[in-house]
């Protein structure tokens, strides 16, 4: 079965998906955007996780372009994936890391059991990315990783976008990628889409 990646306007707290990756600080307790309205709409048992898995895990904060699952606490699904965009502001401008953010959080949500993935345009807005690259690498990534034996369980991809300006983007790099604006991802072994 091909998995499908789909963009649309919305609200990521409220998607009806296994896991929702977060556009996160690397300290993990919140902050402003996307990881403050996740945070907001999750309560305050997503905020004890976090600093449970900095007190574990990542004592100096979880580094950029890594990935860590936790639960979701009073959202609709089941793990929030925070992961650390590259800030371009303070001169992480690697492409690289970008690209680690959306394939290191897929392989978290796989390594959790999850089949749906939610994503936010991580790294546009306040941390300086243009939108039109943020679209370009996360469709790729996802792409690639779907495409690969370790996405075989992933079944849905949506990028859940806050602005009608950078969903416009990412329909684009999805008409780029073969397939409009709900791609079909040819699985692992299948020659095209």
């Amino acid at each position: 079965m091909a998995a499908r990646i789909s963009a649309h306007h919305g609200d990521i707290t409220a998607e009806q998906v296994d896991a929702i990756v977060n556009a996160a600080n690397s300290s993990l307790l919140g902050g402003g955007g996307v990881d403050g309205a996740i945070h907001a709409a999750a309560g305050p048992g997503l905020l004890e996780e976090c600093r449970q898995v900095r007190a574990e895990q990542y004592p100096e904060g979880l580094p950029v372009g890594q990935a860590v699952a936790t639960g979701a606490g009073d959202l609709p699904a089941r793990w929030v994936i925070h992961t650390v965009g590259p800030n371009r502001n303070k001169g992480e401008t690697d492409p690289e890391l970008l690209t680690a953010c959306f394939t290191n959080s897929l392989s978290e949500a796989r390594r959790v059991g999850a089949t749906s993935v939610a994503f936010p345009a991580i790294s546009a807005g306040v941390f300086g990315w243009d939108a039109r690259d943020v679209a370009r690498l996360g469709v790729e990534a996802v792409t690639a990783f779907l495409q690969g034996a370790d996405g075989e369980q992933i079944e849905q991809v949506r990028f859940v976008l806050f602005s009608p300006e950078i969903l416009e983007h990412f329909e684009a790099a999805l008409t780029e990628a073969g397939g409009g604006r709900n791609n079909h991802v040819a699985p692992p072994g299948s020659s095209g889409y």
